[in-house]
């Protein structure tokens, strides 16, 4: 598939705050898009701007063809950051958003880029772990279908309604694509802080597959639990995104100033 073609910014700012001190770029799960952080757009204090990254395949993308090679697609997120994100900014992704988040941190790294102040990877074991599931992304569709069905990795609202899985199915089976054929290659460690948000519930990415991802920053790691399965981003919105601002407050320098902004809003 060819991709060579790069004309519009994953990156959207349906919320442009031109004196935001920070910018948070928010990855989806796969098959998701931007409207999984709605509700964030909102709730973040003034001095954090929302950056939901819309990947190719949905929403107003919808007849670009999604991308199943990961180096390709993070080659043009990695132009799309320096393009339109100001320093500083933080990473936050679910699930598959949470690979794709650490792995264009290690591109920038690389390439020698500004890097995240923060990376928040949710509901994504860590990298250096194997991946225990068999690949499904081969399938044929009814299969496929059945295989998402008995993971729960679609929400069940999307899941139960066939003309929209029938129509989300060529982003679902690239994005799950980019996951089967994913190969952690081992590095140094991030500088970068590292919080890693985790399900009690999600057999996904449990306490055990996140606490692993300590090994991947020389700097701060903080793991936070919560009741839920692997979709408590949504189930549990509230309380990720007050956890999500804590730990972006204790990142930046004026930490405290924000820290007493956040609490009396």
């Amino acid at each position: 598939m060819n991709h060579a073609v790069h004309t519009r910014s994953a990156i959207t700012h349906p919320r442009f705050k031109p004196d935001a001190s920070l910018r948070l770029v928010c990855f989806p799960y796969a098959g998701g898009g931007t409207t999984i952080y709605r509700a964030w757009l909102d709730a973040m204090p003034a001095w954090i701007e929302v950056c939901p990254v819309k990947l190719p395949g949905r929403e107003d993308r919808l007849f670009d063809p999604p991308h199943t090679n990961l180096n390709q697609l993070l080659a043009e997120l990695a132009v799309d950051i320096e393009a339109s994100v100001p320093v500083p900014f933080a990473f936050f992704g679910h699930s598959m958003g949470a690979m794709i988040a650490y792995e264009l941190t290690r591109l920038l790294h690389r390439r020698g880029r500004p890097l995240p102040v923060h990376l928040l990877v949710s509901g994504h074991r860590a990298p250096q772990l194997p991946d225990m599931r068999p690949p499904i992304s081969h399938l044929p569709d009814d299969q496929f279908m059945a295989q998402l069905s008995r993971m729960n990795g679609t929400p069940r609202e999307v899941a139960e309604h066939d003309e929209l899985m029938r129509m989300l199915l060529p982003v679902l089976r690239a994005d799950f694509t980019l996951c089967d054929t994913y190969t952690y290659v081992p590095d140094v460690p991030l500088e970068c802080p590292i919080s890693a948000l985790s399900g009690t519930d999600d057999a996904i990415a449990n306490r055990e597959k996140m606490e692993p991802w300590r090994k991947q920053t020389s700097g701060d790691f903080k793991l936070h639990v919560f009741a839920g399965g692997h979709f408590f981003l949504n189930t549990l919105q509230q309380l990720v995104i007050e956890t999500v601002v804590k730990d972006l407050v204790q990142t930046s320098d004026k930490g405290a100033i924000y820290a007493y902004a956040w609490q009396t809003a």
